[in-house]
């Protein structure tokens, strides 16, 4: 009878661990039966520069896509404004109390949210990075290492948009780059790709830079100033989209009507402007994707699972 005791017991015990055990490696998998469990054990927070611009939110949608897939815990943060990197430092500092377990991060500074991004890491969390790239010498002297990257070819893909109009130029005339924020990896590889682009034509005699940081208002302003003094300009490279929407604003109310302009995201608002004419050119960089891949591969690596160190992201240009 003491055997058969023992016996019943030990086979509890058993099923109790196996259960455990499936429990654990259900983790990740998203069914209806332990979507719940994956809600309370896996936290990972996407962390934007701001969803004042449209582009983020095609990012967090893409995010979204993988938290309804894989049945996580999606926790969305994002600055004020593209110039709120103190906020975004303060995210960060915030989701290191609360103990997240991973942070997906389209950083607004490529240097100034190293530091904070270290201390996340060296709390026992997962970071991606998405987008703009973090800089890798200042990452190597923080000793934050083995963070993934997913973005595109930002100066080959700007090097097509702003080829697209260079080659429609067989007179002589000025060109005009409205740039982001100035020390950001995105920024200044699509400055270097439209430069490119623009010396190849000796046509172009001349070309202005301006930075806008990313910004409708600025740009519109940037533009206003620069055409004041130098109105034979005939192109104009924006490095996002809605930069470029801020010049067709003055080129439009100013009736600069000849003035090419192309620019980068294909944001909703920039298909319209291709279709109507007033933009001749724009970069998918498929926002959505990066997002997605974002958190995928943060959820790889909370398995234990390797993913490329760098992962770039097909363009395509978009024009009329």
């Amino acid at each position: 009878m003491k055997r058969i005791i023992i016996f019943m017991t030990l086979t509890l015990l058993l099923v109790g661990c196996t259960n455990n055990q499936t429990k654990t490696e259900n983790l990740f998998k998203g069914d209806a039966t332990t979507q719940e469990d994956n809600v309370k054990k896996v936290g990972i927070a996407l962390v934007m520069k701001t969803l004042t611009n449209p582009f983020f939110n095609e990012m967090e949608r893409g995010a979204r896509m993988a938290e309804k897939e894989f049945g996580i815990n999606l926790i969305v943060k994002t600055g004020a404004k593209e110039t709120s990197i103190q906020q975004q430092i303060a995210i960060v500092d915030d989701l290191i109390i609360d103990k997240i377990d991973a942070i997906v991060i389209a950083p607004g500074s490529s240097t100034d949210l190293i530091p904070v991004l270290k201390k996340a890491q060296d709390a026992g969390i997962v970071i991606i990075n998405i987008d703009n790239r973090l800089d890798t010498k200042l990452c190597k002297s923080f000793h934050l290492e083995n963070v993934p990257f997913i973005s595109v070819d930002n100066r080959i893909a700007a090097y097509n948009s702003a080829k697209f109009i260079a080659g429609k130029i067989f007179a002589s005339t000025s060109a005009l780059i409205i740039e982001g924020i100035r020390g950001t990896d995105n920024g200044d590889s699509r400055k270097e790709g439209a430069k490119k682009a623009f010396l190849e034509n000796k046509n172009i005699k001349k070309i202005y830079y301006e930075t806008a940081n990313w910004k409708i208002d600025e740009a519109n302003t940037v533009t206003s100033k620069i055409f004041t003094e130098h109105p034979n300009i005939g192109l104009i490279f924006c490095a996002n989209d809605m930069m470029a929407l801020g010049s067709i604003q003055f080129l439009q109310k100013n009736r600069f009507e000849n003035v090419l302009v192309a620019s980068f995201d294909n944001l909703k608002e920039a298909q319209t402007a291709i279709k109507q004419g007033s933009l001749q050119a724009t970069i998918d960089q498929k926002p959505a994707l990066q997002g997605y891949k974002g958190i995928v591969y943060a959820i790889k690596k909370l398995r234990g699972e390797k993913v490329p160190l760098i992962t770039t992201i097909e363009t395509k240009l978009i024009t009329r």
